[in-house]
């Protein structure tokens, strides 16, 4: 099995779990880990908000002994803060910061921070340089092709990340503007892999065990990160570590298998974040884990109208 090392960290392999606000929470995480990943990538959390107590962010903050090793990613652009709010953290059990400049979402790029500062080349180095500089921990950053189809500089930005100190570097093959639509560029990953030595880690369209072969062939990079091909989906990760060592991708799982984990992710949802909020959290989650299933339809136009785990259940035994 490939391994893939980021600064002082091996991983058991290069399979990573990518962020995403609203999905990577704990319950999914674990999943994931229990389905073979390498490294799992919690949801972005804001320098500021740590900075100012918020009370909701203790929750994105929370770590499983099981889940490990995980990123815990930070997003915000003043260097001082950044710096400051990863030292303050930096005691928590994960194993890897990465600093988010890949978000797309207005209200985060109206503020300067995530993809917004994929513009400001000075800005990324005070930034990456600050945080390696404030914590022991290896210093990751997620970018993007870049801003606008105009202003396409990930090979720039990841050779300033890589002299800020940073230990490793991910691309997703979008612009900011694409946000996700249209096909990923994974020329660009190639670029930049060519341009650093450290590690790079490819992310964008990876939907099968195949796809995440065929981007490490195309590119060369080090890692794949698996987002969106997540969703629904924690066995990707247990057939890409097969497909790995035996060239052969595992049955996908059948119905009951499907049913089962639906309902061992709404479990884990209910006893971290309360009945109210993890039933309705778990709706989307079923959307997703029934997607392309014959017949899933009419329960997909039900989940919304399910307020408990007892309804879920009943609702399930018809798929």
């Amino acid at each position: 099995m490939k391994r893939l090392k980021i600064g002082n960290v091996e991983l058991e392999n290069r399979y990573i779990l990518g962020p995403m606000a609203g999905v990577t929470d704990l319950p999914f995480r674990l999943l994931c880990r229990e389905q073979g990943a390498g490294l799992l990538c919690m949801e972005m959390v804001s320098a500021k908000a740590i900075l100012y107590n918020n009370r909701n962010t203790e929750q994105l903050l929370t770590i499983h002994p099981e889940e490990k090793p995980v990123s815990l990613q930070l997003f915000g652009s003043d260097p001082k803060i950044m710096s400051e709010m990863a030292k303050r953290i930096e005691e928590r059990p994960f194993e890897i910061l990465d600093i988010n400049m890949g978000c797309p979402v207005p209200k985060v790029v109206k503020n300067g921070e995530g993809s917004a500062l994929m513009k400001e080349p000075k800005l990324v180095y005070e930034i990456v340089s600050a945080v390696v500089k404030a914590i022991e921990k290896p210093v990751t950053v997620k970018i993007r092709k870049g801003f606008d189809d105009d202003h396409v500089n990930a090979v720039e930005i990841a050779k300033i990340i890589e002299e800020a100190g940073a230990a490793a570097v991910a691309v997703h093959g979008r612009t900011r503007e694409q946000y996700y639509s249209g096909t990923a560029d994974w020329d660009i990953i190639r670029r930049v892999k060519e341009a650093v030595s450290i590690p790079v880690i490819g992310n964008g369209d990876v939907t099968s065990p195949q796809k995440a072969e065929e981007l490490v062939r195309q590119t060369g990079c080090d890692g794949v990160m698996i987002a969106r091909g997540a969703q629904g989906n924690p066995w990707i990760f247990s057939e890409m570590t097969a497909y790995e060592q035996t060239g052969e991708v595992p049955a996908r799982p059948d119905k009951d298998e499907v049913r089962k984990m639906m309902l061992r992710h709404a479990r884990l949802q209910l006893e971290y974040k309360g009945d109210y909020l993890g039933i309705r959290e778990m709706r989307k989650h079923v959307a997703w884990y029934t997607k392309g299933i014959p017949k899933a339809a009419r329960l997909r136009e039900k989940i919304n109208a399910v307020e408990s785990y007892e309804e879920l259940e009943n609702l399930l035994t018809s798929l």
